[in-house]
This record gives C-alpha cells, structure tokens and sequence, in this order.
C-alpha cells in the first residue's frame, strides 16, 4: 500500500463525497467562524486534504492567498469545477501532498487540516513537514476525528469491516484526542486551543488550533 493507493481510494469516492451533506451543519458553521477568526487579510494560507474544496471556498476570499491540496485528482477536479463556477481571487487548488511542498519553508501563516490528520501515513512526520511550512508564530489549525476516544466498537469492528468491503482507506490512524495533542507539542507547536464543535450526539473531533514555538 502507499500514497498512490490511497489518492485511488479517494478518486473512487470523490463524485459521491461531493454530492453527501455536511453531518452536523451547525458544528461545521462553528469550525468556520472560529478559522475565519484566525486569519488575516494578509495571511498566505494552505489547506491540506481539501477534498472537493468546500472549506476553501468559504474562507478563502478573507485572505491574502489560500492553496487547497488534495492527493486525489478526483476531488481536485470537481474543486476546480467549483471555482470556475464561482472564481474567487487568490485561490487556486493543486493535487499534492505536504511532503511534495516540503520547499516551501515559512511560506504561510496558517495551515489547515480539516478531517485530514487520522488519514495519514506519518502523522508525526507531516506534522514536522506543516511546522516547516509555516513562519515564525504562524498557526496550524486542524479538526480531526480521534477514534481513539470513540465508541472502541468503531475501530475493533466497523472499521475493520468497511475496509474489507472497500469502504473505508487502509490507513486510519486511531489516536485518541490527548494523544494527538501529544504529537503535535512534540512537533514544535504549543496549543492555545482545544474545543468541541459538535451540536449533535458524541463526536470526538477537536478542533485545536496550535502556533508554531
């Protein structure tokens, strides 16, 4: 398995990720008022695992610049459908990964990664990568689902099964929340901010926002 097959993971999925709703719409406009909040007109922002680039679309006319990136093709494709529907300045989407942009050093104020960081091969290692990326005090906001402090069914049963079907990626990180705080100190990050944005049930997605030390 590698990257490769997980960018063909999601290029299978990307039409019917593009046409599913938002779970929890009142929690997902929470996590946009509270980035919003952290951004600057002047900001260069990068998002990482955009999908089909609906958060990008939202935040990016409040800055300076803002590149979404995805490893799949399929959903960089219908996020650049998107955009020539309704172009905004500044925005553009790329099909890459953090590792492919590891040269960019200290180019952004903020990079994002929204449902992004329990999908990743080296979570530890791509985070050292987005602590590169960013200048001096600039922000790595992210809001991921930290299996590790769900239900211990989902990860012992259902995700086993939906992977044996062809319905969930290979690779799923299972950290709990207090872990994945752990990784990200450990990356060179203090974190100012951890909450807990949704409105509906249990759902164990901090959105933590961490500035580079």
């Amino acid at each position: 398995m590698s990257t490769a097959s997980d960018a063909r993971f999601w290029d299978r999925f990307s039409r019917s990720y593009a046409k599913s709703r938002i779970g929890d719409p009142a929690g997902y406009a929470r996590t946009l008022q509270c980035t919003r909040g952290h951004l600057g007109q002047d900001d260069r922002v990068l998002e990482l695992g955009c999908g089909t680039g609906t958060t990008a679309l939202r935040l990016a006319s409040g800055v300076r610049s803002y590149l979404a990136t995805d490893i799949s093709s399929g959903m960089i494709a219908i996020a650049e459908e998107k955009l020539v529907a309704g172009p905004i300045a500044g925005l553009a989407f790329r099909i890459a990964t953090a590792e492919a942009l590891a040269q960019e050093v200290g180019q952004y104020e903020a990079v994002l990664g929204f449902n992004y960081l329990h999908l990743l091969r080296d979570v530890s290692g791509t985070l050292r990568v987005i602590h590169a990326l960013l200048a001096p005090g600039g922000l790595f906001i992210s809001k991921t689902p930290c299996l590790g402090s769900m239900n211990p069914l989902i990860r012992l049963v259902l995700l086993p099964v939906m992977r044996a079907v062809g319905k969930a990626p290979q690779v799923v990180s299972t950290f709990s929340t207090v872990e994945l705080e752990q990784l990200i100190t450990v990356a060179g990050f203090d974190i100012f901010i951890t909450e807990n944005h949704a409105t509906r049930g249990k759902d164990d997605r901090p959105y933590i926002v961490a500035c580079k030390q």
